[in-house]
């Protein structure tokens, strides 16, 4: 039985070097991959960081579809961080690029190695909002929320705690 493509949300950032460069190169090496098609990009987006005083960050997010495992796609993903000069040193520390599989199709996985759907996707706005550009309707499978309801959500918390 021939494997199916599944659509997948990934977020980037970055906030170390040249981040639009670094962001735009990223998606091409993401798309060279024969298991992958990038099917549509978010704009960047200029972002405060969360933890340690540290610059600016761009982040956004594309949509793929892919014949990878979530397990598969995890270490890809990581690879391609390497090939950018990621290095896992410091939880929520400056980065020349940081991947995160946010979505894979409808799934929830609680594993080790990997949370699907991302376990703080709900509260990032610079997640949500260049998801909810490109994928406003696909519904979160723990909340049973679009991306476009969590973002209205998130910012309708964020204008009462403010």
């Amino acid at each position: 039985m021939d494997k199916q493509k599944v659509k997948s949300a990934i977020a980037l950032g970055s906030n170390l070097g040249d981040s639009l460069e670094i962001l735009v190169n990223a998606v091409k090496k993401i798309a060279q991959k024969d298991e992958i098609e990038v099917i549509s990009c978010s704009t960047w987006h200029k972002t405060k960081p969360i933890g340690p005083p540290q610059p600016d960050y761009f982040n956004g997010c594309i949509i793929i579809n892919t014949f990878f495992s979530p397990d598969e796609l995890l270490e890809y993903l990581f690879y391609v961080e390497g090939e950018f000069g990621r290095e896992r040193k410091e939880r929520w520390g400056a980065r020349t690029l940081d991947l995160d599989l946010i979505l894979y199709d409808n799934l929830i996985i609680n594993s080790e190695n990997l949370q699907i759907p991302h376990p703080r996707m709900r509260e990032r706005m610079f997640v949500l909002m260049p998801l909810a550009e490109i994928a406003p309707y696909w519904v979160d499978p723990i909340s049973k929320l679009k991306i476009i309801d969590l973002l209205q959500k998130l910012i309708s918390d964020e204008s009462v705690n403010t």
